[in-house]
């Protein structure tokens, strides 16, 4: 159950990271984020408010709980696709990184119950 809040909730976080609505991050190297370990827990640890955030982190720490509760409405297929990837990686491969993020952005099961069929659709299995 907490693997379906992570996977909405990276849904947000890559797309804001990318994104902030824009195409200001679109050209980000999601790859070079999922494979350093550092980046990678730099993130959380900014986003679990564990660790001072970076400028791109801090802007995606201020904007995730509307693109939580929008369903990142704003973003763009890039984006979308992005954070698919992002998600399939944490989920296989992270999936302590998940349970961080849940108990700080849906500790009460909000989006997971919210975005369930979203991420079975795009074929991730939390």
């Amino acid at each position: 159950m907490k693997m379906k809040v992570a996977a909405v909730f990276f849904i947000a976080v890559v797309a804001l990271v990318m994104a902030d609505y824009t195409t200001k991050y679109d050209n980000i190297d999601l790859d070079q984020i999922l494979r350093t370990k550092r980046l990678l827990n730099n993130y959380v640890d900014c986003l679990v408010g564990e660790k001072s955030c970076t400028p791109d982190g801090k802007e995606l720490k201020e904007h995730l709980p509307d693109a939580l509760k929008t369903g990142c409405k704003e973003c763009s297929e890039k984006q979308k696709a992005g954070s698919e990837k992002v998600i399939r990686y944490i989920v296989n491969e992270r999936p302590d990184l998940w349970e961080r993020l849940a108990k700080v952005y849906d500790p009460n099961n909000e989006y997971r119950t919210k975005y369930e069929d979203r991420a079975k659709e795009s074929g991730i299995k939390i």
